[in-house]
């Protein structure tokens, strides 16, 4: 939704000079292009930093998108294809770029330096650089690369290309065969480990801690395999996982406390059962020596005996009696000590939803919520809205009062957002200025005036940063759940009518 600045280099920064372009007629062929410009020192500076293989295979589209005419179009076409790590896509481009231009290349530039050259040592650095590091785990297309590399640096303008090209195309047509396959292995491994997932979190309760986790590595595993999103999944489960250890603890050393407590009580009860029945033993005995009694001294003897025994025992009670009153009250300060640390532990793993800014529910938070609502709303066939916001302007406060300045924006717009919404609504942030409002049993109608009247209250609410009173504005798209609709399909539809209110100016709410 934000303006994202270009990717591209501007014309003459990349390559040196824009290069200059004829067209030459070849004995009836056609026109050729010919490239001109450019120098190796620049070329040299547009790899220097391009140490890893997407790096690298960034610098030669974006050295390429320079060049005017077919060859930038070309570029576009190699920028595209690296920015959505379509490989198979990329290696097609390469070979169009070998086939229609490497033998059409003028064979010299006016500082003397052959553009051919040059070309060809960026397509060097190419394969033996970021194809070679992406092919490592297939020995052999690594080695055909490495060969095909060294072919290029041997090359001289006038020499055959033939060989070259028929190295590229077969390299080319190699790579997107094996490319298929290791998507598949991929593929399969995903559906794999999704599953024992799914299993495992059948086997277990649903208010187990583990639920949280188990949940954050579903909706990785169900989004693309960036690197970024696996470092901020990793990030997020340690620290839940370290805060988990604590109160696992916690809950261990309190059910240890429990066991030995009902330890000591069993061995005081077995003492008193020892103690009961030898009371019975003497008890017998006594019986006995009351029919042998022949005198009331014998008599006065035997009562005292069986008084002494009988307290003794009525002691013993009252001691096991407070004993256990002491008993069931630690026991009950333990259950609700293990309680608190569970809802504590539960809490804990409910931290991978929450964006930790703003308070918000994150992308995970929001994929459970719709999943809930949306499923509530096929059962019912209730209405269910859904918007997405973006600020407007947002931006210039980063620039004008720092990224402090922008995250006191974004927190005074969901603090807003929670006190106009109901407590069935959802807000959560997708990333940057863009949020989402879950608008449940509200047909669109409502739904179009609940965001309007959001717009309105943040109007009134003006936020004040450094003694400045700054406006807060937002776009948005809204859009009404109807039968057959996922998630995906809803913020998509969401999605698109946002920028349908961008088109129409600022503070603008469209419904799609």
């Amino acid at each position: 939704m934000t303006d994202q600045p270009d990717p591209r280099p501007a014309p003459g920064t990349a390559l040196g000079p824009p290069a200059r372009v004829r067209a030459v007629v070849d004995d009836g062929r056609g026109d050729r292009v010919v490239l001109q410009g450019g120098s190796s020192v620049a070329l040299q500076q547009l790899f220097a930093g391009a140490d890893a293989p997407e790096p690298l295979l960034a610098a030669f589209a974006n050295g390429m998108a320079t060049l005017p005419g077919e060859l930038g179009d070309m570029g576009d076409r190699l920028q595209s294809a690296q920015a959505s790590a379509d490989w198979p896509r990329y290696g097609r481009a390469m070979r169009q770029l070998i086939d229609k231009y490497i033998r059409t290349i003028d064979q010299h530039s006016p500082d003397g330096q052959p553009d051919s050259l040059r070309l060809s040592e960026q397509l060097r650095l190419l394969l033996g650089g970021a194809v070679v590091a992406l092919l490592q785990h297939d020995p052999d297309l690594r080695e055909q690369a490495q060969a095909l590399a060294v072919r290029l640096r041997q090359w001289q303008p006038g020499a055959a290309l033939e060989p070259i090209e028929q190295g590229a195309r077969e390299l080319g047509h190699q790579i997107g065969v094996r490319a298929e396959s290791w998507q598949e292995q991929q593929a399969l491994l995903l559906e794999l480990f999704a599953l024992l997932l799914e299993n495992v979190s059948e086997l277990l309760d649903d208010r187990s801690w583990l639920q949280g986790q188990i949940a954050a590595v579903r909706q990785l595993l169900a989004g693309p395999l960036e690197a970024e999103s696996v470092e901020r999944t990793r990030a997020e489960l340690r620290e839940v996982i370290y805060k988990q250890g604590l109160l696992r603890q916690g809950i261990d050393d309190s059910k240890a406390a429990m066991r030995s407590l009902m330890g000591e009580f069993i061995e005081r009860m077995d003492g008193m059962a020892a103690s009961t029945g030898e009371y019975h033993d003497r008890i017998g005995s006594y019986a006995l020596q009351l029919r042998e009694a022949r005198s009331i001294a014998d008599l006065n003897h035997l009562l005292q005996e069986v008084m002494q025994d009988t307290g003794k025992v009525q002691q013993q009670a009252a001691q096991a009696r407070d004993h256990l009153a002491s008993a069931r009250q630690e026991v009950e300060r333990a259950e609700q000590r293990i309680n608190q640390l569970e809802q504590d532990l539960r809490a804990a793993g409910d931290l991978a939803r929450i964006d930790p800014l703003t308070q918000a529910l994150n992308r995970r938070g929001l994929d459970e919520l719709l999943q809930r609502e949306l499923a509530r709303a096929a059962r019912n066939h209730s209405p269910l809205g859904l918007a997405v916001i973006d600020l407007d302007d947002f931006h210039q406060t980063n620039d004008e009062h720092g990224h402090a300045g922008g995250d006191a924006l974004l927190q005074h717009l969901v603090a807003v957002c929670r006190l106009l919404l109901r407590a069935t609504d959802g807000i959560a942030r997708l990333g940057g200025d863009e949020f989402v409002l879950v608008l449940p049993e509200t047909p669109g109608a409502d739904s179009m005036a609940t965001v309007q009247r959001l717009q309105r209250s943040l109007a009134h609410r003006v936020l004040t940063l450094q003694e400045r009173r700054i406006p807060v504005h937002f776009s948005a798209g809204l859009a009404q759940w109807q039968p057959g609709d996922d998630a995906d399909t809803l913020l998509r539809r969401a999605d698109d009518a946002l920028y349908a209110a961008k088109r129409q100016g600022k503070n603008r709410v469209h419904a799609g």
